[in-house]
């Protein structure tokens, strides 16, 4: 991002309440005057986390700064784990390589060159995301958006491509670095509008990024009073995924923030519903005045909050985070929704754990909690076939396996089918997994293939034209 582009976001935040701090961002240009990081942090320090944030986005505020993170003992501290990079994120050779380059002085343009190649060891765009999930119209690719599951279509606004801060383990981190191809964005509404009307299984628009609640509050109307407008009969659902509640509540309480809670209001009484996707990572993050007056403000508005999150380790990985995290979510007048296996991408070595161990803390956390926080679902993995739940490890005619299904698929038929994996204690992904009792692939494996080059088959064709 330029410092333009920096700037400008930061103007949206700027308006003039003497009781709201300002915002103010921190990135591998600035973050040294942190007097927080100076005070814990060596040179040595510095300079790795200078190293890292070559390769993945780095970006933390003043909000977070001063209000989520425990300077006591940074270290520990989950939340300075989820937004400041550690060399531990890349892997000793892509550490070495930065290093190495860095030495060299090189051209700026040779630099991001080589930059970007690690960027592609990264596997920047997983479970298909570029290559299954791009919808087309009229013989044209809608590069600023996605369609995976028949029900829900996914738009990425152009102007909502940042956000507040970056979470370290973003699976969508290649949105927030420069590299020709990598990123969704698109400002062409009437396109957004045309495939839903064309496609009436639609019934739920997300809007997602980066962060839709990073644009100006006026541009969102407009796309929301362009989606009200056309009137779609069989469109029953916006969705606006976002992880501002988290790392900027103070947003809806100012004068642009009220402008955004009036278009949710807008929309509720429109008669379709507006559910806000709220990503909260840590209990912490549910602790401050703020976030807890900008959710009532929310669900005033009459969208209802729906809670997700990966798990992981250094940040949440235990049982007593997520029943904790759980409950006052609840008590907040939020739903929990899911409960994620963090993606094959970027720093996925370092927050990873394993399949088995992601269930465990699932279901101790799931037993900790009442009904009302028993809306939640997983852990499940997002990847190319659909999202698999892990359900369970158990043993079934003297073999330890896996029980797994699809909550959602690409081919609908899949979805609630149980199937069964050998036990891997190591398994992190579902690329770790082989199917039990002798059989030479997964239930959906060849249909799943048939799509992946159908799909491709169909794009060339669209390209060629």
């Amino acid at each position: 991002m330029s410092n333009n582009k920096l700037h400008e976001t930061e103007n949206i935040f700027s308006d003039e309440y003497p009781d709201i701090p300002k915002y103010k961002a921190f990135t591998s240009r600035n973050f040294r005057k942190i007097s927080q990081i100076q005070d814990n942090f060596s040179e040595r320090d510095m300079y790795e986390m200078e190293v890292v944030a070559k390769v993945l986005p780095f970006k933390a505020n003043s909000y977070v700064v001063d209000e989520l993170i425990n300077w006591n003992n940074p270290r520990k501290d989950p939340i300075f784990h989820l937004t400041f990079p550690n060399r531990d994120m890349l892997l000793p050779h892509h550490f070495e390589a930065v290093e190495q380059l860095l030495k060299k002085d090189l051209d700026k343009i040779v630099f991001e060159n080589e930059i970007n190649k690690i960027r592609h060891e990264l596997n920047p765009h997983p479970a298909g995301q570029s290559k299954l999930n791009i919808p087309s119209i009229d013989d044209q690719k809608l590069d600023g958006m996605q369609h995976k599951y028949d029900q829900t279509t996914l738009f990425f606004p152009a102007q909502g491509q940042t956000c507040h801060a970056y979470c370290t383990f973003c699976f969508r981190w290649p949105q927030f670095v420069r590299m020709d191809g990598l990123r969704f964005a698109t400002s062409d509404i009437d396109n957004v509008i045309n495939y839903i009307r064309a496609n009436p299984q639609i019934t739920d628009l997300l809007f997602t990024g980066g962060d839709p609640m990073v644009m100006n509050a006026n541009r969102f109307a407009k796309y929301i009073d362009a989606v009200l407008d056309a009137k779609i009969p069989h469109l029953q659902n916006i969705r606006i995924g976002s992880k501002s509640l988290a790392y900027y509540p103070y947003m809806y309480l100012t004068e642009n923030g009220q402008t955004v809670l009036n278009t949710f209001k807008k929309v509720t009484d429109s008669g379709l519903h507006l559910a806000f996707m709220a990503h909260f990572n840590h209990y912490v993050e549910l602790s401050t005045p703020s976030v807890k007056e900008a959710i009532q403000r929310i669900n005033d508005t009459g969208a209802r909050i729906r809670t997700q999150s990966p798990v992981f380790k250094n940040i949440n990985d235990s049982p007593e985070v997520w029943s904790r995290m759980w409950r006052e979510q609840v008590k907040l007048g939020c739903v929990p929704y899911y409960m994620f296996i963090a993606r094959d991408t970027g720093a996925q070595h370092y927050f990873s754990v394993t399949l088995e161990r992601a269930w465990q803390i699932f279901r101790e956390a799931y037993s900790e909690v009442s009904g009302l926080a028993r809306t939640v679902r997983g852990p499940s993995m997002s990847c190319g076939p659909g999202k698999i739940q892990v359900l369970g490890v158990t043993e079934i005619q003297n073999e330890k396996i896996f029980i797994l299904r699809f909550i959602q698929g690409r081919d609908k038929d899949w979805v609630q089918r149980p199937f069964f994996a050998k036990y891997n204690p190591d398994a992190v992904w579902i690329d770790d997994l082989q199917p039990a009792f002798g059989e030479k692939e997964f239930f959906f494996e060849e249909e799943y293939r048939n799509i992946f080059h159908a799909t491709q088959e169909d794009y060339e064709k669209i390209e060629e034209n």
